[in-house]
């Protein structure tokens, strides 16, 4: 029996999976990672400490699986997009790596929309200059801490330092590359036109392959520490969301994805290049040759439902009950659409899809004393589900409207919010029989690159399976809601015109 490992290098953990050929996991294991905020808006790790917890699941999986390593034949790897990960020429990291959510850098966001201009930059790379982006983090370095950028040769993302960890190369692939601002989207590789008016070398950065070539084999050094095959072959992989869609079997036009976590992701394969003139959608590479898919990201879904519970809830409540999240949403369900007049906005952190406005913050509007707190978690619900409506327009107004939704992540678990989803959208949700997230994505590549799998359509068609349960849209819960979110809609700008959140 082939056995494929998944790693997936996130935020808060980096986890490991085994998967045997027809996908049946055969052993996990997860080891928490800590986040430095060092001031006010800035959001840094330390690459060395993913090192290490990737060491820690690897080891712990081999204990607790029993597989020997002899039998694992090709490993993934996903992660975490748009970070920077500074290192020496020497391969030494020169300080923490700078996160996806870190927002430093609005001033060289600016700047590269001046040196680039902003129709090329999204005519190229997909997308407009936001901070979250990789690009603005290296002006940053150059400007702030030059002593730093002096010894600046390598320019990584969170997974492709471990790849260089496990095999010494400096690789990447296409699905992760597009999230730099430095891809040219319709070359699959880097742009020398971008790279030049940002003056940032080519040499610093890795070699672009796709998601299921490999990349390199895991060197003597790696093997002894990680306790894994020396030469076990290293595939490209992909960023988080290009993997859990692969996963899910979102790998082709007509399908979708919507991933219902902290943050919210509507994710939508294309069979060819499609860039959102507005910049509203994110346009990426898949991590399949010659695929791309559109991306609509709300920063606060589950996010926002977590804050209501602390903040409503978190002191009458246990630890248990605080992680019954049914609990609390319960009576909500007997609230009729639209709370009794109540909208939410879930700007908790700002927002990206449409707005992209870092300074956007949450409201309740329409509170009166007729509400109870019920009602006011009926208007977060329904709040996230009109900001991904938000950015589902926007996507079939590009022409790309699966037929169903395959919905994931751990708000996907509530059924009074997939109801409530499902009629806001007017669309399908379709439930997985298990949820293994991007480090399974991650292994199927790896199966691919291995030789387990032809490619991804055989990996996907042997190996994902949906639940049977779908949740289908109540026809009179969609006229109200269509009537309820066209008022929705005009929140945004009215608040956005007083200027009360430039003013807090």
């Amino acid at each position: 029996m082939q056995y494929l490992v998944g790693i997936d290098v996130s935020t808060t953990a980096v986890k490991a999976i085994l998967i045997d050929a027809r996908g049946s996991v055969i052993g996990s294991a997860s080891t928490p990672l800590s986040l430095a905020i060092p001031r006010p808006g800035w959001s840094e790790q330390d690459p060395a400490d993913w090192w290490n917890a990737t060491v820690a699941s690897i080891r712990a999986l081999l204990d607790r699986s029993r597989v020997k390593p002899e039998s694992i034949v090709s490993l993934g790897l996903t992660g975490q997009m748009h970070g920077a990960v500074f290192l020496d020429a020497h391969g030494k990291i020169i300080r923490p790596a700078i996160l996806w959510n870190d927002a430093r850098s609005a001033a060289q966001c600016a700047e590269i929309m001046h040196l680039v201009g902003e129709d090329r930059l999204r005519d190229t790379t997909g997308n407009p200059a936001l901070v979250g982006f990789q690009a603005p983090k290296i002006l940053w370095l150059r400007e702030h801490e030059p002593d730093n950028y002096a010894k600046l040769r390598h320019v990584l993302l969170s997974k492709d330092y471990i790849r260089y960890r496990l095999s010494g190369e400096f690789a990447t692939d296409a699905s992760d590359a597009a999230g730099t601002l430095l891809l040219d989207l319709a070359k699959r590789d880097w742009s020398d036109e971008v790279l030049s008016r940002l003056s940032i070398s080519r040499g610093w950065l890795p070699d672009v392959y796709e998601g299921p070539e490999v990349t390199g084999h895991l060197s003597s050094e790696a093997a002894r520490t990680t306790g894994l095959r020396e030469e076990t072959a290293i595939v490209a992989g992909a960023g988080d969301n290009a993997a859990a869609a692969i996963g899910c079997g979102v790998i082709h036009e007509g399908t979708g994805l919507l991933s219902l976590g902290t943050s919210g992701v509507i994710f939508a394969p294309t069979d060819k290049l499609r860039i959102d003139p507005s910049g509203a959608l994110h346009a990426f590479c898949h991590a399949i040759p010659r695929a791309y898919h559109l991306m609509g990201v709300i920063l606060s879904a589950g996010g926002s439902l977590r804050w209501a519970r602390d903040v409503l809830f978190g002191d009458g409540l246990n630890r248990s009950e605080l992680d019954d999240y049914d609990s609390f949403i319960e009576p909500a369900k007997h609230i009729p659409p639209g709370a009794d007049g109540l909208f939410f906005l879930p700007y908790l952190a700002g927002e990206r899809t449409p707005h992209m406005d870092p300074a956007a913050r949450g409201a309740w509007i329409g509170l009166s004393l007729a509400h109870r707190r019920e009602h006011l978690i009926r208007a977060v619900l329904e709040g996230v589900a009109f900001a991904l409506r938000d950015a589902w327009e926007r996507m079939t107004a590009l022409g790309v409207a699966p037929s169903a939704l395959r919905i994931v992540g751990g708000g996907a678990k509530s059924a009074a919010w997939r109801e409530i989803i499902a009629a806001v959208l007017d669309i399908p949700l379709q439930q997985l029989a298990v949820d293994n997230g991007a480090a399974f994505g991650a292994a199927l590549l790896a199966g691919v690159g291995a030789g387990t799998y032809a490619d991804v359509d055989e990996a996907v068609a042997q190996t994902v399976r949906l639940s049977g349960d779908q949740e289908e849209p109540v026809g009179e819960f969609v006229e109200e809601y269509e009537s309820i979110y066209r008022k929705y809609v005009s929140l945004y700008p009215a608040l956005k015109e007083s200027g009360i959140w430039e003013e807090t």
